[in-house]
């Protein structure tokens, strides 16, 4: 054990994109006003020799969700089709050889060691943090288990359940608490990749299932759709429902330049007759869902598709444990693989982390961000960092959700997706005014994690909390007292600044407030201490 101590002005802990593109925001900053580069270290729980760059990377989430922007709005601020992203995601984007929204995970991970080559910024794998060192409202430096101590200046926190906040003393909602729901999560996916099925043979395949699915006289098929449904006529038509759109036109999937994206349950019903289980997440606690697939040179094909249920406790615990899967997950897989190889997949592999959605969120910021807030447009455009559109996305659903809402007298809980002007003060705290979370456990309230939970939108924020950074370091201030307009009025300075576009909707403003407020439970809202103890 060694007990060395090393000094740094900008510590990363967590590997997520968002968290290492602050970063080098930060020391590109730092390098403009100075000359020189800071002294700064990304710290991982995992091994960097398996990739950094997180559940993009090691979790093999090649499909990416870009921004969701209106056609109107595109056509009238002359827009590309996922609207104007932050300077240095477009750049990361370009650097890794996408074209729409496929990432190939290993340029990923040579493209964010060369960003941060660049600026020189340390990677240290197989850090877990045994105490942070804190002083007047301040982290000052992380004590390693190994017995190394890591002083700081600034600190980001880009993990999905923000640790170095919890381990900092910072309370979280668990769940969706927010919502009165403490013990509803999102559910996890594990990605896999095949190959020996070129999307072309896929689209066939999928074609020939919906042919059968829609024939009443198959009775082969319509025991198959009995199966899925697990006996329940609700389910069995809900199963249905998905073959066809209006006029009886088969549901197909949208095959792209490098993505596929399946709209129909038709693979989900072929799947769950095979495996001989119902395509219901809270009683199966693993269903094939209609997957987003992108599409990678040698018809290299990467599944988002397969979700697990999980509850608060479970993802809290997964992301803790460096987001490895369960025996019961690898166990599911394992029959996916059958079914794939059985298709004619010659190569089925799944990736090595979870792709965890979400796990709750740190309270106390020094501006909570709500789903109210974001369809009103989010900040004013003389603050705003950039503009970002998507829909409030609880894929696999939330337990619990619809018996809520009805008990507290909510009749609409679906939204519009809001188009929002990204601010990033929802990612610093009061109780330490040197840390920021950029990551799903960010300041979110009411269901505004839905959407902030997105990688681009975390980008948006990470460019400028890594200006911020450098700003509070260089004139002796508090990160969490740097304004929004500050690191605006350098975007538009430096050219960086992308077109603003946010959208005020009124009703769904409307709406959405009275959803929030009503949904909210303070006797429900409880904290957890990192130790896992509920306070």
């Amino acid at each position: 054990m060694t007990t060395a101590t090393r000094s740094y002005d900008f510590i990363g802990f967590g590997d997520e994109v968002p968290g290492i593109l602050a970063l080098v925001s930060a020391a590109r900053e730092y390098y403009s006003r100075t000359g020189r580069y800071p002294k700064s270290v990304l710290m991982l729980r995992g091994n960097a020799q398996d990739g950094v760059g997180g559940h993009l990377v090691r979790g093999r989430l090649a499909y990416l969700d870009r921004s969701s922007v209106p056609e109107p709005t595109r056509r009238n601020f002359y827009l590309e089709n996922f609207g104007d992203p932050p300077a240095i995601y477009r750049e990361f984007l370009q650097r890794s050889g996408v074209d729409k929204v496929a990432l190939d995970p290993g340029n990923a991970t040579l493209v964010l060691r060369e960003m941060m080559g660049e600026v020189g910024i340390d990677i240290l794998s197989n850090a877990k943090v045994a105490s942070v060192l804190k002083s007047g409202g301040k982290i000052t430096g992380l004590q390693l288990a190994r017995g190394e101590t890591f002083l700081g200046k600034q600190f980001i926190d880009s993990t999905v359940n923000g640790e170095l906040a919890q381990l900092a003393g910072i309370k979280k909602l668990v769940g969706y608490a927010s919502l009165g729901l403490p013990e509803a999560e999102l559910s996890v996916t594990l990605v896999f990749t095949t190959q020996g099925l070129s999307p072309q043979t896929l689209r066939n395949i999928e074609y020939a299932y919906l042919k059968r699915f829609i024939n009443a006289s198959d009775v082969e098929a319509q025991k198959w759709i009995d199966i899925a449904a697990g006996g329940d006529d609700s389910l069995a038509q809900f199963l249905r429902n998905s073959l066809t759109r209006a006029y009886g036109q088969l549901n197909t999937m949208d095959w792209g330049t490098d993505y596929i994206d399946v709209y129909s349950r038709a693979l989900s019903i072929a799947y769950h007759a095979f495996r001989g289980s119902k395509h219901y997440l809270p009683e199966s606690k693993a269903i094939f869902d209609n997957p987003n697939i992108a599409v990678l040179p040698g018809d290299r094909l990467f599944w988002n598709g397969v979700l697990f249920f999980v509850n608060a406790a479970q993802a809290e615990a997964l992301a803790r444990g460096g987001a490895k899967p369960t025996a019961e997950m690898l166990q599911e897989m394992g029959y996916v693989e059958r079914w794939l190889k059985s298709l004619g997949a010659t190569s089925v592999r799944v990736a090595p982390e979870l792709y965890i959605r979400h796990a709750g969120n740190i309270v106390g910021a020094v501006e909570p961000l709500s789903g109210a807030q974001m369809t009103a447009g989010g900040v004013s455009a003389a603050q705003a960092l950039g503009t970002f559109g998507y829909h409030f996305d609880t894929r696999g659903g939330i337990l619990g959700l619809w018996q809520r809402a009805a008990k507290v007298g909510v009749k609409k809980f679906a939204f519009k997706a809001p188009l929002l002007n990204v601010g990033m003060r929802h990612a610093f705290f009061k109780e330490i005014s040197n840390l920021a979370v950029v990551s799903p456990a960010s300041g979110f309230t009411g269901g505004a994690s839905a959407v902030g939970r997105i990688v681009e939108f975390n980008v948006a924020v990470g460019q400028a909390v890594g200006i911020a950074m450098a700003i509070a370091h260089l004139s002796n201030r508090n990160l969490s007292d740097i304004a929004n307009s500050e690191v605006h009025n350098i975007l538009v300075k430096t050219d960086r600044l992308p077109k603003i576009y946010g959208r005020y909707d009124p009703t769904e403003t409307s709406t959405m407030g009275d959803f929030e407020r009503r949904m909210y439970d303070a006797s429900l809202a409880v904290s957890v201490d990192f130790d896992g103890a509920i306070a």
